[in-house]
């Protein structure tokens, strides 16, 4: 596996391994000692899968608050995404950043997402589905989020405005210093 660094501290592109044969492809797709290597979390709590149906979808931003800080692991299975992490850390030289990255399924390519990185998505194909490693489980009572177009961090969507996007996710309220 390949690690690369990206504008957002602590955030990692990382490109599976790919065997290519005759018959096909054989894809290392995780590999915990590579990741310990980096010196990346390799708790896996929960392994979840998000199918999204139409072009233009957009799921996010998404985070959890103590004790549930998540990291997760993302990797396009079908389809292409544009995958969006947001650092808000407090004291992180990256704060208030955003990064945005293609995800394909036909390239193998995974996003390494730590504590306290709000992610969302938008879907650049009909039908793309979206596979995530997370190291805690899911909290209902611990999950925040950051809405699509909070015009604090004016992230850039390809597609423009959200062909679906759920009730929730148009709901959370402009993001402010210390709101947790």
């Amino acid at each position: 596996m390949r690690f690369h660094d990206t504008s957002i501290a602590g955030v990692r592109i990382v490109d599976a391994d790919v065997f290519p044969d005759e018959r096909g492809e054989f894809v290392r797709a995780w590999a915990a000692s590579d990741f310990e290597a980096q010196g990346l979390d390799t708790t896996l709590a929960q392994a979840s899968l998000a199918r999204n149906r139409l072009r233009g979808t957009i799921r996010g931003l998404h985070y959890q608050v103590a004790p549930f800080e998540e990291v997760k692991v993302i990797r396009a299975v079908r389809g292409e995404v544009w995958d969006v992490a947001l650092d808000l850390r407090a004291g992180s030289p990256t704060h208030g950043r955003w990064l945005g990255i293609r995800l394909a399924a036909d390239e193998h390519r995974l996003l390494y997402i730590p504590q306290g990185v709000a992610h969302g998505y938008q879907t650049l194909s009909d039908d793309a589905e979206v596979f995530y490693f997370v190291s805690a489980p899911y909290s209902p009572e611990h999950q925040r989020g950051v809405r699509w177009n909070d015009p604090r961090f004016g992230i850039d969507w390809p597609l423009g405005s959200p062909t679906v996007v759920s009730e929730r996710d148009a709901a959370f309220p402009d993001f402010t210093d210390g709101r947790p």
